[in-house]
């Protein structure tokens, strides 16, 4: 099982968010954290991240460091890109 940390961004990212979306993004990131690999995609520009998770509507942008998912960014879809 992998380590998740957020990076203080990511807590402020998700201090925006609905209460609903907060439960829902921590659920799935704690059945991601038992191999991140096969849930994630690779993304074409790496400049905010390497991978990412689709969970809804949302999009968690993370980095893989030895045994700890590093989650750079969360947000809506339509955002989390810009």
């Amino acid at each position: 099982m992998y380590r998740v940390v957020l990076t203080a961004r990511a807590i402020r990212d998700l201090d925006r968010m609905d209460e609903s979306a907060r439960r829902q993004i921590g659920a799935k990131l704690r059945e991601y954290a038992q191999d991140p690999i096969s849930n994630a995609r690779k993304l074409a520009n790496p400049t905010i991240g390497t991978w990412r998770f689709r969970i809804g509507d949302y999009r968690v942008v993370f980095d893989i460091e030895d045994d700890t998912v590093v989650v750079l960014r969360l947000g809506h879809r339509r955002d989390i890109y810009r």
